[in-house]
């Protein structure tokens, strides 16, 4: 049975775009059965409108409070039978209800090398920002499970990129994005075949 993948966005989706790519090369032994935006204009549920996949903006203005966002995120990922959660570009922290309904079912990817630059506030530009005014030499990506604290959970994979002289954050950016669209796919990729074994703070690649 291939796994029933949900993926969480805020933006234009280039890791989306990734992910779907490798389900339809059969790379990935599943299927997105959900797509969710916190942002309307998000590019990402036009992507995924493009390769059949359902779609949704979930406003957190309507829904009124972060808990009922929340709330109202989880109702979404049981009712499609979600089994795996991959934030992909997602802002939003995600509520302690989702964590513990989901718990090691949830993949995130983060712009640098955790636990560097990372936490509260560490997202975006604001990464690539703060790496370069450290005079950092290398930054990269990080897959990770989800808990419930921000950029915490237990490291799937890292790939290193070099800060280069001359480097702005949307250089440094693109050099790392690269990286993110080959190491989101491959977690999930691991994640479908069970190949990913927690045990605390490791992952395990069996």
């Amino acid at each position: 049975m291939s796994t029933r993948i949900a993926v969480l966005c805020s933006g234009g989706g280039t890791n989306l775009q990734a992910l779907i790519d490798a389900v339809e090369a059969g790379t990935i032994d599943g299927q997105i059965v959900l797509v969710l935006a916190n942002a309307s204009k998000a590019y990402a549920l036009e992507r995924a409108r493009q390769h059949g996949i359902p779609a949704a903006f979930v406003s957190k203005k309507q829904a009124g409070s972060d808990e009922a966002f929340n709330d109202v995120i989880l109702e979404k990922l049981r009712a499609a039978d979600a089994e795996l959660v991959v934030l992909a570009g997602y802002l939003p922290i995600v509520g302690r209800q989702i964590v513990r309904a989901y718990e090691h079912r949830i993949i995130n990817i983060h712009p640098a090398l955790i636990p560097a630059f990372c936490g509260p506030g560490m997202y975006g530009h604001h990464v690539h920002e703060a790496v370069l005014a450290y005079g950092a030499k290398i930054s990269g990506a990080t897959t990770h499970f989800v808990d419930e604290q921000v950029d915490h959970g237990g490291v799937i994979l890292q790939r290193s990129v070099p800060v280069l002289e001359g480097d702005t954050p949307e250089t440094l950016a693109a050099r790392v994005l690269t990286v993110e669209h080959e190491i989101l796919p491959e977690s999930v990729r691991l994640f479908c075949a069970g190949k990913l074994g927690v045990d605390g703070r490791h992952v395990h690649v069996l």
